[in-house]
């Protein structure tokens, strides 16, 4: 595709805009003045943005939104692909939904969309193994809900769009936001990297970028509803601006969102250790807004094990980059990613692991035991290793991270930090620091969505504790 091919035109989003008119008169017809949706949300934080636009388009079509399928004249689940645990999630509760629909709503509307769809044997399944589930659609076609749901609405049959087609950039669609203080922000689509473990190149396309201006926009939009935290999407943030070349890399897009005026911070994810640049490190230490948090997944500390899961580092220069990032900023905190059990591990390439996480500090780390997925090189692979030993290694590696979050949250102690309050709940307000811990302290409900000063007065393995300055 050339840079013109990768957006939707403004005359294919205006003919779904007619589309979502057509299908409100019809949907009015069918349940009333107000049909009401129940979307829910698997996997990622992508996932979730995409949720936020699906649900714009179902609020312009007349939809209000509930919080139980059961109450809902429209069910959407958005999936998950990465793992397999994820999977059968989605398989057990579109299992579920049978019932609810013979008894209570026969009318009612399945749709199931997202990474899941996108993989061709999943989408045979559904129309095998759930045939009453009316609407299916994978991500490269998001964008066209409107025109799919007038399909069926007017047909009456089952509708499924999960072509190969090179995903595109679609611009101008309504957003539901789930929270007017905190926004996710996607600025970029797809992956090129290609980890032999990982299915989102397949499920979500080559990597290409939004126009900086249509970013910027709506960052400043944000800000003048009221956002006091954006997050910047992408599956690997620090390739935006490769495809097509706008002339903005991801650390210029970066500096631009910070000079917006306002009082707001900037976090973002994810950011791939190969395309962590000294320019980025250097700009997140000088832009105010930017969090003083960096998500680094290195997945494993075997040179060897890292070459087989095509990762384009080595540990030496992904400990490196965390000493670089240390140096210029000496409060960050660094989370990771890491995979325990890959095909072929040993005992000798998983120890190497638990040295790097000794070596680098990390904050906190999310842990997985390899899930193979269908159509990547590593599901090929040889994998000799018991599940049990696997476990065992995983629940290692886990002692040995929260003991040191142990410590190095007991460092807190005392220390004032800035907060966005994020949650009440009977008298307990939480909200995360600037490195992204987790922290508690008593409040008034009247404070979510604004700043606070708060002492840390104790400290867990993951959450802190403190009070009101």
């Amino acid at each position: 595709m050339n840079g013109k091919e990768l957006f939707v035109s403004p005359a294919e989003m205006q003919r779904q805009r007619d589309f979502s008119r057509l299908c409100a008169e019809l949907l009015s017809q069918r349940f009333g003045e107000t049909p009401k949706a129940f979307v829910h949300t698997y996997g990622c934080q992508g996932n979730v943005a995409d949720s936020e636009r699906i649900k714009g388009a179902l609020s312009d079509m007349g939809f209000t939104f509930c919080d139980r399928p059961e109450e809902a004249d429209l069910v959407l689940f958005n999936t998950c692909a990465v793992r397999e645990h994820a999977e059968d999630r989605v398989f057990g509760n579109v299992g579920a939904l049978k019932p609810i629909k013979e008894s209570k709503n026969n009318n009612m509307i399945i749709a199931l969309c997202g990474c899941m769809m996108q993989q061709t044997h999943i989408a045979e399944k559904i129309k095998k193994s759930y045939p009453y589930v009316n609407l299916v659609f994978g991500t490269f076609a998001v964008w066209r809900l409107p025109e799919l749901l007038y399909r069926h609405l007017r047909e009456g049959k089952r509708v499924f769009d999960v072509g190969q087609e090179e995903g595109r950039i679609a611009e101008g669609g309504s957003v539901v936001r789930d929270r007017f203080f905190k926004a996710w922000l996607p600025i970029m689509y797809g992956c090129n990297n290609f980890c032999t473990y990982c299915i989102v190149p397949y499920v979500r396309g080559r990597e290409r970028s939004r126009d900086p201006e249509q970013i910027i926009a709506e960052a400043e939009e944000l800000v003048k509803n009221g956002a006091k935290e954006i997050t910047l999407l992408g599956q690997n943030v620090n390739s935006y601006g490769k495809k097509p070349d706008f002339g903005v890399n991801f650390s210029e897009l970066l500096r631009r969102i910070n000079a917006i005026p306002g009082d707001f911070i900037i976090r973002f994810m994810t950011s791939h250790p190969k395309d962590c640049s000294d320019e980025l490190l250097e700009t997140m230490a000088s832009c105010e807004k930017v969090e003083r948090h960096l998500h680094l997944p290195f997945q494993s500390g075997s040179d060897r094990v890292l070459r087989e899961m095509n990762r384009g580092y080595t540990s030496a220069q992904y400990l490196g980059l965390c000493q670089k990032a240390y140096a210029l900023m000496p409060d960050l905190a660094i989370t990771s990613d890491v995979i325990v059990g890959f095909p072929g591990e040993t005992r000798e390439d998983f120890l190497k692991t638990v040295e790097l996480v000794e070596q680098v500090g990390f904050s906190s780390l999310f842990t997985f035991i390899y899930s193979p997925r269908n159509g990547t090189k590593a599901a090929a692979m040889p994998d000799p290793i018991p599940a049990a030993e696997k476990s065992a290694w995983f629940r290692e590696l886990c002692e040995k991270q929260e003991a040191m979050a142990s410590v190095r949250s007991a460092s807190f102690v005392g220390q004032i930090f800035r907060v966005l309050v994020e949650e009440y709940n009977d008298g307990v307000l939480t909200g995360r620091t600037s490195g992204n811990s987790n922290i508690t302290f008593p409040g008034g409900e009247e404070l979510v969505g604004r700043f606070a000063n708060v002492k840390v007065t104790s400290a867990g393995n993951w959450v802190l504790s403190g009070e009101l300055v």
